[in-house]
């Protein structure tokens, strides 16, 4: 039987392409989203792949959202943390409000996500949580204050689930990506774009689908002795 895989933020950019490797990779794929519905909607068209919408900050709509996709394609293995959003400005420029619709959406989703299937993956003693970090999580960024801070709590939250559902056959990695081809990064300003790629040893942006090939890797069962790990991906760019 197929196991379950749930992708957040699965519908666009770097979420749609993990959505579209799991599925070739023989797994049911429960795409989640919660504002673009055309986009969803042109997704499952194009893919065959389930859209879910609800909003991966809140845990009721979290508990709900789980529930509905459990009901449709059964219990969930794998866990996909890939939701995130950007709200850029210098501290001293920041709102309260673009402050915590990044933890919001970047790093309460961890939790609410991850504590709707825990329970269920240590009951049977299978699980892969597979949580999408960053760069900027790692190095800094100016004006990523929010989204810096979020991403290094999904390095933190990582580890720390990972020492604790080990014995119970469940691992939890991250990954954190540097600058990707998506449309968020071909948004940035050409002359912008240009001096970020010109900093990358291997001289381009990576690519949605090399993100998504080392999610279906950790989702596999050749994957259970890595544990607690980030992997780096970012062509050379920040090395840890």
């Amino acid at each position: 039987m197929s196991r379950v895989a749930v992708v957040t933020g699965g519908t666009r950019g770097i979420g749609a392409s993990i959505s579209e490797e799991l599925h070739k990779a023989g797994y049911k794929v429960a795409a989640t989203y919660f504002g673009n519905d055309k986009a969803a909607t042109e997704f499952t068209t194009r893919t065959g792949i389930a859209h879910f919408k609800f909003d991966v900050g809140d845990f009721k709509a979290c508990h709900e959202g789980m529930g509905r996709i459990q009901a449709a394609l059964g219990p969930v293995d794998v866990l996909v943390n890939n939701a995130g959003i950007t709200r850029d400005a210098f501290l001293h420029k920041m709102t309260p409000e673009s402050w915590s619709e990044v933890i919001h959406t970047n790093l309460n989703s961890l939790f609410n996500m991850s504590r709707s299937v825990i329970e269920g993956m240590r009951e049977r003693g299978y699980g892969r949580i597979i949580n999408i970090s960053s760069i900027n999580g790692q190095s800094g960024q100016v004006g990523q204050t929010n989204y810096s801070a979020a991403k290094a709590g999904v390095i933190g939250f990582t580890k720390a689930l990972a020492h604790e559902s080990a014995a119970k056959g469940i691992t939890v990695n991250a990954i954190a990506p540097g600058y990707i081809d998506t449309d968020m990064v071909r948004a940035v300003p050409p002359e912008v774009l240009d001096k970020i790629v010109a900093k990358i040893p291997a001289k381009r942006l990576g690519t949605p689908a090399e993100i998504a090939h080392m999610v279906v890797f950790l989702a596999s069962e050749k994957a259970g002795f890595a544990n607690g790990a980030t992997f780096t991906l970012n062509g050379g760019q920040y090395l840890t």
